[in-house]
């Protein structure tokens, strides 16, 4: 047992003090989540290291009655002063177990703290005169400290799947409030995500057409215009009585390193799930890893195909009349600064209105249909009307023509009479396009803001 207040121990040598009370100083490399303990008390676990043990340093797990109680950890490596927390075994690991009877701690500011004073201390807690030589002793430390990690343990957002807990190391783009009391997250690492196979499914277009964004309502213009044009922007929702606990380690603009993230499929549109297994790793500045991040993003921007989306390669389906004009993303074309303007862009279909063939003519014999288009970065509408009709199709087609060419375009899987494969997935291919876009109003050019596919075959 620790008699002597001022002796801290390194963890390498905590671990060793097995069923002992210890004192302990470290940097928090690991943030978990509050939740409800299978009793009465709120439990926590954060992850510590220090200059003995930088990998994989050490858990401490904290139970106190309360959400309140707890430490409110601003952000992860931020640095703790731990007293009389009790060295334990669990499935053989150590960690140390803070008791509310009589263990204590302080929260102080990581690297870049400007004082020694604590911004968050427990009831049992007592300043001593030494406690700031440790603290800037840590903070001296973490200066040059740059964990090891390799670079299998996070994913990029090109590499995630359905129902899989991931990695990730993303930059926050955004955060808002969608619907009242829901927060939703917008992180982006460059890459862009895997196409999804859609459902068989499309005669609910004109009911229930497919979604352009998770958001309820769409983003407004200025803020759709500071997310970046190229690579996927992952929405990411808070699992139920989460949010108010992670929105404040997330800030827009910062890079962040996410343990443990559940991607899902939402509306064909992929979907990020913090849950309450979710935890949040410190990030430096310099972080190796982000920078080898933004280095891969800035060398695929200097690629002259660097626009195109990541699975289309070896090369999309050529069906345009421009083949010197850039190719663009979509986000590119909803946040570009002119109303009125020509695009060529790489994307796939992904629903028709309306989707039979039998109806793309109105009465008067007018191509009239309305496609929904996907890239990484985005969804839109685009029509395709009278003579720009006619072109894509080829003139005016059979029924069945019609039908054999739209069945491709959409990845229909169909069987050898024609008839489509009920329950199969979707998977359409890529195609460029050129697109213009336009609007329908003078007095609210913005908001009347449509797009149109023109000289495509």
């Amino acid at each position: 047992m620790v008699d002597d207040d001022y002796k801290f121990l390194q963890i390498r040598d905590a671990i060793t003090s097995i069923n002992q009370k210890v004192n302990l100083i470290g940097v928090i490399f690991e943030i978990g989540f509050p939740k409800q303990s299978k009793g009465t008390d709120c439990f926590c676990t954060l992850k510590i290291i220090d200059e003995s043990r930088p990998k994989p340093g050490i858990s401490v797990n904290f139970f106190a009655e309360s959400m309140e109680m707890l430490p409110h950890v601003a952000s992860a490596g931020d640095i703790i002063q731990l007293s009389h927390v009790v060295m334990k075994t669990h499935c053989g690991e150590v960690n140390a177990v803070f008791n509310k009877r009589f263990s204590s701690f302080a929260l102080y500011e990581g690297n870049g703290g400007e004082d020694c004073l604590p911004y968050q201390v427990s009831s049992k807690f007592r300043p001593r005169d030494l406690d700031k030589t440790f603290i800037k002793g840590l903070r001296k430390w973490l200066v040059d400290f740059q964990l090891d990690e390799g670079l299998t343990k996070f994913l990029f957002l090109r590499e995630i799947k359905q129902e899989e807990r991931v990695n990730l190391i993303c930059k926050i783009v955004h955060i808002c409030e969608v619907a009242k009391d829901e927060w939703m997250a917008f992180l982006w690492d460059g890459t862009d995500a895997p196409p999804i196979s859609l459902p068989t499914k499309l005669d609910d277009e004109l009911n229930n057409p497919v979604p352009l964004q998770l958001e309820p309502v769409p983003l407004p213009r200025d803020v759709l215009c500071t997310f970046p044009t190229v690579g996927t922007v992952l929405r990411v929702i808070f699992d139920q009585g989460m949010q108010k606990h992670l929105l404040r380690f997330l800030h827009t603009g910062k890079w962040v390193k996410f343990v443990n993230v559940l991607c899902e499929v939402h509306s064909g549109l992929w979907r990020g799930v913090l849950t309450p297994f979710t935890k949040l790793q410190y990030t430096r500045n310099e972080d190796h890893l982000v920078s080898a991040w933004q280095r891969l993003y800035n060398e695929r921007l200097s690629l002259k195909w660097g626009r195109i989306p990541y699975s289309s390669f070896p090369w999309p389906s050529n069906i345009t009349d421009y083949d010197n004009v850039p190719f663009v993303t979509l986000m590119d074309i909803l946040t570009c600064s002119k109303v009125t303007t020509k695009f060529k862009c790489v994307a796939r279909v992904v629903a028709a209105r309306p989707w039979q063939a039998e109806d793309f003519l109105s009465p008067l014999g007018t191509y009239r249909i309305r496609l929904t288009l996907e890239d990484p970065t985005a969804r839109i509408h685009a029509l395709l009307y009278g003579e720009d009709g006619e072109k894509f199709f080829g003139g005016y087609p059979s029924v069945d023509a019609l039908t054999w060419k739209l069945n491709k375009l959409l990845g229909l899987t169909v069987s050898d009479n024609g008839k489509q494969i009920n329950n199969a997935p979707r998977n359409p291919p890529w195609v460029q396009f050129c697109l213009k876009s336009y609007y329908l109003s003078k007095t609210e050019v913005w908001g009347s803001r449509h797009y149109k596919i023109f000289d495509t075959k």
